[in-house]
């Protein structure tokens, strides 16, 4: 008991100089050239959780509020779009029990956004990307729900990626585009990058500005392949449930400092 206090101590004694470094970052990334859209893969709940002991859907639960706390942060400076990796095509590969506890989850929480007044004050839309008819159907329905109550807001975008992946993204719009040429609706010389991003999941959708991955893993995991091909790639140690503040800052303060030439 006394080591538990003991080892607290530092953080009590160090978080006011980090509350005050926390808001001078702050007004500074305020004061800076914003990004539009933040995608984020968000790695690392289940060895969050291993770490503590505890199973992996103890991981993921910590991992949403994070996700909660990130959309405020966003809101905050004024980020509308944010895109967050929730759920991969290769992740149905994982335990049943696992798998069954995620989308146990899913559903509280697109439950949970429906009726939630930030929600609505901050004028959210959600959109569920990937593909939803691999969800269970009570997931679906939750999903769905949640795109439907707001729909009619577009202060800030949300998008969940969930049975998502970036190469089946691509060839879903291509299946999309084929049909619409083989029926006379466009003629293959009309086709161009342009035109494919109208077929996308979220159509015309802005390209991220950065992609964070936590948990300390380089490597992009078949998210968004399309979209990120000019984004600013950022990956932190930290596992998702520990990703702070400050460090959302300071990626933010970091991308301001880069050159964005996009191959000029």
């Amino acid at each position: 008991m006394i080591y538990r206090l003991v080892s607290y101590l530092p953080k009590i004694l160090f978080k006011p100089a980090y509350d005050l470094y926390e808001r001078y970052l702050f007004e500074k990334v305020k004061a800076g050239n914003l990004p539009k859209h933040i995608a984020i893969i968000m790695d690392g709940n289940r060895r969050w959780a291993r770490k503590l002991e505890k199973p992996p859907w103890y991981g993921h639960l910590f991992g949403s509020k994070k996700l909660e706390e990130i959309v405020q942060w966003c809101h905050e400076l004024g980020i509308r779009m944010l895109t967050v990796y929730a759920f991969s095509t290769e992740n149905f590969k994982r335990s049943k029990d696992e798998v069954d506890r995620l989308m146990e989850l899913f559903e509280r929480k697109f439950r949970e956004l429906v009726k939630d007044r930030r929600v609505h004050e901050y004028g959210i839309r959600v959109n569920v990307i990937g593909r939803k008819d691999l969800l269970p159907k009570n997931v679906r329905e939750a999903a769905e729900e949640a795109e439907r109550a707001t729909r009619k807001y577009n202060n800030y975008v949300l998008n969940i990626a969930l049975a998502y992946g970036g190469r089946s993204e691509i060839v879903d719009a291509v299946k999309d585009i084929v049909r619409d040429a083989l029926v006379g609706k466009l003629r293959p010389e009309e086709i161009d990058e342009e035109l494919l991003k109208r077929y996308l999941y979220v159509p015309n959708m802005p390209d991220p500005d950065i992609v964070i991955r936590t948990g300390g893993e380089v490597r992009i995991s078949n998210f968004l392949l399309y979209q990120i091909a000019y984004s600013e790639l950022f990956f932190v140690d930290v596992y998702f449930p520990e990703f702070r503040k400050i460090d959302f800052l300071r990626i933010i303060r970091e991308y301001q400092k880069r050159e964005r030439r996009f191959g000029r």
